[in-house]
C-alpha cells in the first residue's frame, strides 16, 4: 500500500508535524531518504494484470517444481479481481475471478487420504466487515487453480476487520494441514489451523498478535518456526510460534541504520540448504529491497531492480523469494517483486536471479 502521512522532514533528521507549518506562505514535503543500493536487473516479467489505470498488482507466491524447475509457477494476485499463475515465461497460465484477494501464499500440504495438494491461500478482502480466507488448490502439471472455498475464520460477533496481509506456515501440531496467518487492517495478526472437516478444508481460528498500526507484510520461516510481520511505518517484528502465547519482538526498524524507509511492504524468506538464511524485506519508500541475516539478524544489504532489458520496479508492494533450482536463468533461486508502476501497462511483477542478487551483496 502507498500511503502519505502527515510528516515534514526539514534540516538534518528533523521531524514537524506538518500542522506547526500551517502558518506558513508556502510547505512542502520533503522527499524520503534514497538510501544507497546496489542496482540488480529483472531477467523476466510477467503479463500485465487485468486490471488497468489502478493499484492491482500485490503479492506473488512461488511453487517450485523438483521435477522439472525451469516449469515452476508463480501465483499472483489482482486485489481487484482475482488470482493468477504465471509460468517462468512470464505469461498466464491461469486466472481465477475471485474478488478482492490481497496477499498469497503456498504450501504442498499432505491429506488425510495420503495424497499430496498443492494449497494456495489469500486473504479475501470483498467483504471489508468480515475477513476471510479464500483456498484453492493447485495443480502442478497443468497450472490450473481450483476453488475450494472462501471462509471466515475469526469467532461470532467479532467486530467489524478489513482482511489485508496472508502468509502460510508449516503445522505445529498433529491434525493440520498447515498454519495461516491473515493481518487485518489496524495491525492484528491472526493465527488458524488449516484442517480437514467434511470433506472440505477450513481455518479453525486459535490465537492473535497485535501491533500498534497498519501491518500487511508477513512470512513463516519454517525452519525456526517464526513469523515475521511488517508494521508498515515503524519496521519488522518477529513473533515465535512455539511459544504458548503469541508476542512481538522487534527485530528491525524504519531508519538508514536498518535499511529501511517506510512503507515496508512484502517479506519473503531466502533459506540455503546449508542452513543459512536470510529476511528480504521491500522497502517501498525508496523503491529498495533489505537483505537481514536470519542468524545474527544483521543487516546485510540493499539492492534496487534496475538495468537490463526489462524496466525497474517501483512502489513495490508483495515480494517472494525460494531458493533452489529454477532452470537455467534462475540456477541458485528466484525472487519475484511486484511493479507499482509498470507504464503505460498495467502493473505487473519482476522476476530476478538470486544468484545476481547474491552476487551483487557479497554473499558467498
Amino acid at each position: 500500500m502507498i500511503a502519505i502521512h502527515p510528516i515534514i522532514k526539514y534540516g538534518p533528521g528533523a521531524l514537524l508535524p506538518a500542522f506547526l507549518l500551517a502558518g506558513c506562505a508556502t510547505t512542502s514535503v520533503m522527499p524520503k531518504p534514497y538510501l544507497p543500493a546496489v542496482d540488480v536487473p529483472a531477467l523476466a516479467e510477467t503479463d500485465p494484470v487485468g486490471t488497468g489505470h489502478a493499484d492491482a498488482a500485490d503479492d506473488p507466491a512461488i511453487w517450485r517444481n523438483a521435477a522439472d524447475p525451469a516449469a515452476s509457477l508463480i501465483v499472483a494476485t489482482d486485489k481487484k479481481a482475482g488470482l493468477y499463475v504465471y509460468g517462468l515465461d512470464g505469461k498466464v497460465r491461469d486466472f481465477v475471478a475471485a474478488g478482492a484477494l490481497n496477499n498469497t501464499d503456498l504450501r504442498t500440504v499432505r491429506l488425510a487420504d495420503g495424497s499430496s495438494r498443492i494449497l494456495v491461500g489469500a486473504s479475501d478482502r470483498t467483504d471489508k466487515a468480515e475477513p476471510r480466507i479464500a483456498l484453492f488448490s493447485l495443480n502442478g502439471s497443468t497450472a490450473k487453480l481450483t476453488e475450494l472455498g472462501t471462509e471466515p475464520f475469526l469467532p461470532a460477533g467479532h467486530a467489524p476487520a478489513e482482511a489485508y496481509g496472508f502468509c502460510m506456515g508449516a503445522p505445529l501440531a498433529a491434525g493440520e494441514l498447515a498454519r495461516a496467518y491473515v493481518v487485518l487492517k489496524d495491525g492484528t495478526v491472526t493465527e488458524s489451523r488449516l484442517v480437514e472437516r467434511g470433506g472440505a478444508i477450513v481455518p479453525e481460528h486459535l490465537r492473535d498478535v497485535k501491533f500498534a498500526t497498519q501491518s500487511e507484510g508477513c512470512v513463516v520461516d519454517d525452519a525456526t518456526h517464526t513469523l515475521y510481520v511488517a508494521e508498515e511505518d515503524a519496521g519488522i517484528w518477529r513473533v515465535a510460534l512455539a511459544a504458548p502465547a503469541l508476542a512481538g519482538e522487534a527485530f528491525a526498524r524504519v531508519g538508514a541504520a536498518d535499511g529501511l524507509v517506510d512503507d515496508i511492504e512484502g517479506l519473503g524468506i531466502a533459506r540455503e540448504a546449508d542452513g543459512r538464511g536470510w529476511l528480504v524485506a521491500s522497502s517501498q519508500g525508496d523503491n529498495a529491497y533489505a537483505l537481514f541475516d536470519l542468524g545474527t539478524g544483521a543487516f546485510t544489504g540493499r539492492f534496487r531492480i534496475h538495468g537490463g532489458a526489462i524496466d525497474g520496479t517501483s512502489d513495490t508492494d508483495g515480494i517472494e523469494v525460494v531458493l533452489g533450482d529454477f532452470g537455467p536463468e534462475f540456477p541458485e533461486g528466484l525472487f519475484v517483486a511486484q511493479d507499482g508502476d509498470n507504464a503505460p501497462q498495467a502493473q505487473n511483477f519482476k522476476l530476478l536471479s538470486w544468484r545476481a542478487i547474491r552476487e551483487a551483496l557479497g554473499i558467498r
